[in-house]
């Protein structure tokens, strides 16, 4: 919504203010469509250029996180605490039940309890990957979190590619603009015997390209980037939520410890109060009860 919003207030104060200070829209209108095939085709054909089949799914797939926000909610977070409660508990009393719940995910009650952090395959991987090792005796708290710190970082820079493949194309759209000017200029070179009003049309039609190229560059494609990039970011806390709980809990400290230590590093603005906190794992002791 808040994106949407923006889009309408950047348009409305550029060509609001350019019909204010008594511009005419009939040159912009005119010239338009062929500025934006040159500029936007040339921007298309050089997104495809520099990134393959699967890198131009992802970035167009996380387009939508400039509308929709980060994936996960205040409560999600809340989940996941709970959920790494009931793994601890679990692998604490009966570490061959817990073999269970992290070999098939798919099929353990407690996963299902959070079908949404159950439909993040890496948040599930990290997880049951971490218990696993801890069960085979892998539980060297300090060589693990370097592991997981580097997973998670490469985890990161992956889905940071749409974000720099955005932002290339927002670098090179004034270029382009560029581009599409110089054309205009030629054409209108090639009617120099004509009218200065007939001349000063032309003139103003290739500074349309000028115009187009700053203007998506600057209004659209790089704030895109920008907001793609901060969801990303604000989405990784989840993973890190994970290596913190799992760490503690390397470390032998008490379950209501390791929740809290998770409780004290998520993002302040979902970060739930000790009492929530504490009322949450209640209904995920009676729900295992």
């Amino acid at each position: 919504m808040v994106g949407l919003i923006g889009i309408v207030i950047v348009f409305s104060t550029v060509f609001g203010g350019y019909l204010l200070a008594g511009g005419k829209m009939g040159i912009i209108i005119k010239a338009l469509p062929f500025e934006m095939l040159m500029i936007c085709g040339a921007a298309i054909g050089a997104f495809a250029i520099s990134n393959d089949n699967s890198a131009i799914k992802h970035t167009l797939k996380d387009l939508g996180k400039v509308f929709k926000g980060p994936k996960w909610k205040a409560q999600d977070y809340r989940d996941l605490l709970c959920l790494l409660f009931e793994l601890i508990r679990v692998a604490r009393s009966n570490p061959v039940a817990l073999e269970a719940h992290i070999e098939a995910p798919n099929d353990s009650t407690i996963f299902g309890k959070y079908p949404r952090i159950l439909g993040d395959g890496e948040a599930v991987a990290l997880i049951c990957d971490t218990l696993r090792s801890a069960s085979m005796n892998y539980d060297d708290p300090h060589q693990v979190e370097e592991i997981l710190e580097k997973r998670i970082e490469a985890t990161l820079h992956h889905k940071m590619h749409s974000t720099h493949a955005l932002q290339t194309v927002a670098d090179g759209l004034p270029a382009l603009g560029i581009v599409a000017a110089v054309l205009g200029v030629i054409k209108t070179m090639a009617s120099i015997d004509q009218p200065p009003e007939v001349l000063g049309k032309l003139i103003g039609g290739a500074l349309v390209g000028t115009f187009l190229g700053v203007f998506l560059a600057y209004g659209f494609v790089g704030p895109f980037s920008a907001k793609v990039k901060a969801v990303v970011e604000e989405d990784a806390h989840f993973h890190q939520l994970i290596r913190e709980v799992l760490i503690a809990n390397l470390h032998a400290h008490a379950p209501n410890i390791c929740i809290e230590v998770g409780r004290q590093n998520m993002p302040g603005q979902y970060r739930p109060s000790f009492s929530e906190r504490e009322e949450a794992l209640k209904a995920a002791k009676l729900d295992a009860a």
